[in-house]
C-alpha cells in the first residue's frame, strides 16, 4: 500500500515517558476523530487537537509509494547516531501503519513507538504503545505503555480507566486558551491520584517541531 505523510522531522520527543529522546517524527495525514478543518471542529469527537494532519505538504512529507521508501526516509531523517527511534503519530496513525511499514522500520534497526486515540486496535510488533482516550469513542485498545490523559476533558472519568493494562498513566495540560487552568487542573488531579504523573509537552516550551 501507499502511505499519505504529512510530515517527517528530527526532533526530541516532547511528551510523555520517553519525554527528551531524540527520534524521529512520523506524522500520518487523516484522523477519524476529526477531519482538520475548522469548519468542523465543533462537532468533531474530538474538538481540542492542536496539530494539523490536513495534507501531506509538511517537512518531508508526501505520497510514498510502499513501506520500503518511506522506512528509507526515516532512516535519511535519522542519519548517525546508535538506537534509532521512531514516533509515529497523525491524525491516528493506525489508520495507516501496518505490519510491512513496521517490518521495514525493524529491519533499519528503528524502535517503534505509537501514539494513537485507541479506536483502532494496534497491529503486532510496535515496540512503545502510547494511547490517549478522548470522551465520547468507543476505544478498543485498552493496553499498551503509556496511558495519556488529556486534562480537563468533560465526558470522561479516570477511574473507569483503572483496569486497563498499561505501564504508566499520565496526565497532560490541554493546550487551550486557559492554559494556565489547564495546568492547575492537572497538577491538582495528579496531588489527589498519585498513581498518575504530569506531563508536559517541553518541545513547545523548548520551542521544537
Amino acid at each position: 500500500m501507499s502511505y499519505a505523510v504529512k510530515e517527517i522531522f528530527l526532533t526530541l520527543q516532547g511528551e510523555g515517558a520517553q519525554a527528551g529522546r531524540r527520534a524521529v517524527f512520523l506524522r500520518f495525514s487523516g484522523c477519524n476523530l476529526w477531519s482538520g478543518r475548522e469548519q468542523d471542529r465543533a462537532d468533531a469527537a474530538c474538538t481540542f487537537c492542536d496539530t494539523d494532519f490536513v495534507g501531506m505538504d509538511g517537512e518531508g512529507g508526501g505520497r510514498f509509494r510502499d513501506a520500503s521508501a518511506l522506512a528509507d526516509a526515516a532512516a535519511r531523517t535519522w542519519g548517525e547516531g546508535e538506537g534509532p527511534l521512531i514516533v509515529i503519530t497523525g491524525g491516528e496513525p493506525l489508520l495507516q501503519l501496518d505490519s510491512a511499514l513496521i517490518e521495514a522500520l525493524h529491519t533499519r534497526g528503528f524502535a517503534i513507538a505509537v501514539e494513537s486515540n485507541g479506536t483502532l486496535p494496534a497491529p503486532q510488533g510496535i515496540d512503545w504503545l502510547c494511547v490517549s482516550p478522548k470522551a465520547g469513542t468507543q476505544i478498543v485498545q485498552r493496553s499498551g505503555d503509556e496511558l495519556k490523559l488529556v486534562w480537563p476533558q468533560a465526558g470522561i472519568n479516570p477511574a473507569e480507566l483503572a483496569d486497563w493494562d498499561f505501564r504508566h498513566h499520565l496526565i497532560q495540560p490541554r493546550d487551550e486558551v486557559d492554559r494556565a487552568a489547564a495546568l492547575q487542573a492537572a497538577i491538582a488531579f495528579v496531588m489527589a491520584n498519585p498513581r498518575w504523573r504530569l506531563s508536559l509537552q517541553t518541545h513547545k516550551l523548548l520551542g521544537l517541531p
